[in-house]
């Protein structure tokens, strides 16, 4: 079997259309094409042609998965959620099914990732503490609540807390600037404010405070 023809996407200039005998079989980016030494004229055996189709499932995958990571920081876990769900079937939009990939392709897809740096659990608890609702307030335990559910390690939320200025004190009084006026009771408040995670100690202080500013 002889690879015929190597054209552009249309609508992806990073990635090439590869035919065999013809025909087209599967899509590469144009990094592979070089690395894999693929070029019009050259002929594969049945299982070679096997292994190149696994690299373009391979480097769709991992574009996919690029442009993910680089939306926002993603926890390990969030990632490995990720790529498990594309090794799940699903429909087409003309109602045919499209095979998930493989979990060799997904493992390899992540270790990829790992090891240019864009799955790291420390960087991601950082940059969850300093900017999750930053402007809305939130309690350090829902944070922590939060990066726990995300798969993060204790070790890693610690330290980004030990290294962010975030206090509850401030936080309260971010919410209270923006809630305090919608109850009509102060323990309504106090409940709602116990429910995000603060203490009541902490609760009463800041009431106590915006007060005496009254």
């Amino acid at each position: 079997m002889k690879i015929t023809d190597i054209s552009l996407q249309a609508k992806n200039k990073d990635r090439v259309n590869v035919s065999v005998d013809g025909t087209y079989a599967f899509s590469l980016d144009v990094y592979q094409v070089g690395e894999l030494g693929v070029r019009v004229g050259r002929e594969y055996e049945e299982e070679e042609l096997a292994d190149l189709l696994n690299e373009s499932q391979f480097g769709k995958t991992y574009a996919r998965a690029l442009e993910y990571c680089l939306m926002r920081p993603h926890s390990s876990k969030e990632v490995k959620d990720y790529l498990w769900r594309k090794t799940r079937s699903s429909l087409k939009k003309n109602g045919s099914k499209r095979e998930g990939i493989t979990q060799a392709i997904a493992d390899r897809v992540y270790d990829r990732l790992k090891d240019k740096g864009y799955i790291n659990d420390d960087a991601f608890a950082r940059y969850w503490v300093e900017h999750r609702n930053q402007t809305k307030g939130s309690s350090k335990r829902k944070l922590i609540n939060e990066l726990r559910v995300k798969g993060v390690a204790v070790d890693s939320i610690e330290q980004a807390f030990q290294q962010s200025s975030r206090n509850d004190s401030d936080e309260l009084q971010k919410i209270l600037t923006k809630k305090r006026l919608k109850y009509d009771s102060e323990e309504k408040l106090l409940n709602y404010l116990a429910r995000q995670g603060f203490s009541y100690g902490d609760i009463r202080a800041a009431l106590d405070s915006t007060r005496e500013e009254e």
